[in-house]
């Protein structure tokens, strides 16, 4: 048996680690999970350079959950590690990057994107003791095992296994006791592994027999490996993106469509993007893109990577450009997820684009529910306000659609007013403003439905982007004084005021 010490400088990095960001330190699995499905992925890429003749065809993951013994064990049949290998890896490199990463971080633990980078040592969060017994792929490798009590302390020694690969077995502590639950277990490997690329095997699948749930002798395989956005586009049908717009939200209803990132250069993105229906609210309806750094749930707040007004949208998206160890702050000025965010932008206006193009009827049938998308990003984001003129619509008060151009053309021979401005009449409630509108109607004038929550906004930004233009309330003013169309020679008073002001005059003025 060998004893050292890990190579880290300070001898509080484990109380560090433990503590570090405690309000979501169940991301301690995905790191080791993701630890483990890289090593299968390793074995695989050796396999393939023919480095490696063993069998490849069952390559999985699993987890296993041991209440009595206080343990969680992730298992890999991946490319293992030898005692050189754990000596470099684990004493050395994994904990000093550890050391430096949780230094830099530690009074900012909770603005990391995704905290990623926390790797192997994230176990000691939740572990008093980490074991790993590993054997390697190269041939006359010895197995070995690691242990570490959670402080610098560890030994190493040659154990006896048979198969390549690894376990890593984590000793639960007293404070993380919440983690020796079943159910526990299998809500956090659903949330940020279930599209991992390698099979994650957790339990047996259970089913229902005379009332009670039994399990069964099948695997339970808690992830989708080729989930629908690592496919092309030509492979998938309509049916293929509603099932995982369903898979992802269960109980939500229809999207209106969706929108298949697929890019490569200058920057690896792929996802698919939906449009939900909006309900009332549509700030509750945030935070629903999630971000994942190859097929690894990150994050779903994607404030800064996706446009703003694109928050409302529902999705994945994932990049491995994305930095991920980097406070929030970074990543908004970071370039390359600008042009990221650029893109995401682009594309989706090229959509809509699209769409409107291929099936206008079907577009003026999703207008009301696709409009507030399509303002809020016009409000936001000059560059796709000007993508976004090809597509607007306007509607008016006969529920006919109209494109900025078009409508231009429709109303330029009977609303110009006499400054050669044009005059857009609205209402914003068609019922309560009834006799407004019929009014407008009598005069032959067009009114346009104005009436959703960005519409002051959204009429300051089209008086600002377009100055003969002008949009005037139906019910601001008796309907002639609505468009003027010419100077009006009105006498300065009335009868009656003169009637009043002729004693008033007569009494200051002389008698001639």
């Amino acid at each position: 048996m060998q004893k050292g010490k890990i190579g880290v400088t300070s001898e509080n990095l484990f109380p560090i680690i433990k503590k570090f960001l405690y309000s979501d330190h169940d991301i301690f699995l995905r790191e080791i999970v993701s630890n483990a499905v890289d090593a299968t992925q390793k074995i695989k890429t050796l396999a393939s350079k023919g480095e490696y003749s063993g069998d490849i065809t069952n390559l999985k993951v699993k987890v296993k959950l041991d209440k009595e013994a206080k343990t969680i064990t992730v298992s890999d049949n991946g490319i293992g590690m030898t005692a050189g290998e754990i000596d470099k890896y684990i004493n050395q490199i994994a904990f000093s990057g550890a050391n430096e990463f949780l230094e830099k971080y530690k009074d900012d633990a909770n603005a990391i994107i995704g905290h990623f980078g926390l790797g192997f040592y994230s176990s000691f969060m939740v572990s008093e003791k980490v074991e790993i017994i590993t054997k390697s792929y190269q041939k006359e490798a010895k197995a070995v095992k690691w242990s570490c009590d959670g402080t610098p302390e560890y030994s190493i020694s040659e154990v006896e296994r048979d198969e390549v690969g690894t376990d890593i077995v984590m000793h639960i502590n007293s404070d993380s006791e919440e983690f020796l639950n079943e159910q526990t277990i299998s809500d956090i490997l659903n949330k940020y592994c279930k599209f991992l690329p390698v099979p994650v095997i957790f339990g047996k699948k259970k089913e229902w027999k005379e009332g009670k749930e039994v399990e069964t002798d099948e695997d339970n395989q808690i992830n989708d490996t080729a989930p629908a956005w690592t496919k092309m586009p030509a492979d998938l049908k309509d049916e293929d993106y509603l099932n995982f717009y369903h898979q992802l939200y269960p109980i939500a209803d229809e999207p209106l469509f969706n929108i298949h990132l697929n890019v490569d250069y200058p920057f690896n993105l792929t996802g698919i993007l939906y449009f939900p229906k909006i309900k009332n609210n549509f700030e509750i309806q945030k935070n629903k893109i999630q971000l994942y750094s190859n097929q690894v749930f990150v994050t779903d707040s994607v404030e800064g990577i996706v446009p703003e007004f694109l928050t409302l949208l529902h999705g994945v998206i994932d990049s491995p450009d994305i930095p991920l160890n980097v406070s929030r702050s970074y990543l908004q000025s970071d370039s390359n997820v600008k042009k990221i965010s650029s893109h995401i932008s682009k594309k989706v206006a090229d959509r809509l684009t699209d769409i409107f193009k291929e099936n206008r009827t079907d577009f003026e049938k999703k207008w009301d529910d696709l409009k507030i998308f399509i303002e809020y990003g016009m409000l936001s984001d000059d560059k796709f306000y000007d993508r976004a003129m090809k597509f607007f619509l306007f509607k008016n008060n006969e529920e006919k659609y109209f494109t900025f151009e078009e409508y231009e053309k429709l109303i330029e021979s009977n609303q110009t007013d006499k400054s050669n401005n044009l005059v857009y009449l609205y209402t914003t409630n068609k019922e309560e403003q009834y006799t407004f509108v019929e009014e407008a109607r009598k005069k032959g004038y067009d009114v346009l439905i104005l009436d959703d929550i960005l519409t002051p906004h959204l009429i300051s930004r089209f008086e600002q982007k377009h100055t003969n233009k002008q949009f005037v309330r139906v019910d601001s003013d008796v309907v002639e004084n609505l468009i003027k169309k010419e100077d009006s020679e009105k006498e300065d008073f009335s009868w009656e005021q003169k009637q009043e002001l002729t004693p008033v005059f007569q009494a200051v003025c002389p008698e001639s």
